[in-house]
């Protein structure tokens, strides 16, 4: 499916070590973002997943929720409830938060333009509880940095009932482009996810790795940006509907995210 940034509409056993994370000046992690404020929700419609502006939560086509604050199932005993469903066949919903730099919902606009210049590293940590989880086409977790007029985005995309594959994005080409990772997450049951990514030294996206409950999948692929004026560090999550849109539920809690 269609990835979005929406700048201007507010639009092995275990986790892999990295070197410099204790270390770095500019080491920050948020935790529990799933239960803070700054989240923003939008329909994509196929065949184009265009932003829909006429269609409401509670619409037809496409409809979704979001309910922070539940207790069961809980890891942390204050998850988040996203739920999507509708009539327009592989309908998204994406779920957006700016957290340094422009709209940061965090209190850290950086409008010195002195900080987001200065991170490369970044880790998305989450646990997500799925419930009929093979009417999902697929799951995504995005990190995206925009600065320097370029703009990163590290699109990840685990296939359900597309095909229980992980997908990365192709900045340029604008396509998502399947790695060979397998991804089969529990239904009725949490599940653990770590996403590792860098913006390398000489200016590339680097997707470094997957961990999913417990097994790691080394990737090390390299990839091109693009240009942006815009400034700042997000992230999203999105549920893609299949062909007939049957509803489904996933609850994300201990959603934490880390840079350096």
């Amino acid at each position: 499916m269609k990835l979005y940034f929406l700048p201007f509409l507010l639009i092995a056993a275990l986790a892999p070590t990295v070197v410099g994370q204790s270390t770095s000046p500019y080491y920050k992690k948020f935790w529990n973002l799933q239960s803070q404020k700054g989240w923003s929700g939008y329909a994509l419609l196929s065949p184009s997943w265009g932003i829909c502006t006429s269609c409401s939560p509670t619409g037809s086509n496409v409809n979704w929720s979001r309910v922070p604050g539940i207790t069961s199932p809980s890891v942390s005993g204050s998850s988040t409830h996203h739920a999507i469903g509708g009539t327009h066949p592989y309908a998204d919903i994406l779920w957006n938060n700016h957290l340094v730099g422009n709209f940061s919902s965090q209190g850290l606009p950086d409008l010195s333009n002195t900080l987001v210049p200065k991170l490369h590293n970044f880790v998305y940590d989450v646990y997500f509880y799925a419930k009929n989880i093979s009417y999902s086409q697929a799951l995504e977790f995005d990190i995206n940095q925009f600065t320097g007029g370029q703009s990163f985005i590290w699109g990840h995309e685990c296939r359900i009932a597309g095909g229980h594959e992980w997908d990365i994005y192709s900045n340029v080409y604008h396509k998502w482009v399947p790695t060979g990772v397998s991804c089969w997450p529990k239904n009725n049951a949490w599940n653990h996810l770590i996403i590792q990514v860098q913006r390398t030294s000489g200016g590339k996206l680097l997707y470094q790795s997957i961990t999913l409950n417990g097994k790691t999948a080394t990737l090390n692929i390299s990839k091109s940006p693009t240009s942006s004026s815009w400034h700042g560090v997000t992230i999203n999550y999105q549920q893609d509907g299949n062909s007939s849109m049957n509803n489904y539920s996933i609850w994300l809690d201990k959603l934490n995210f880390s840079y350096w």
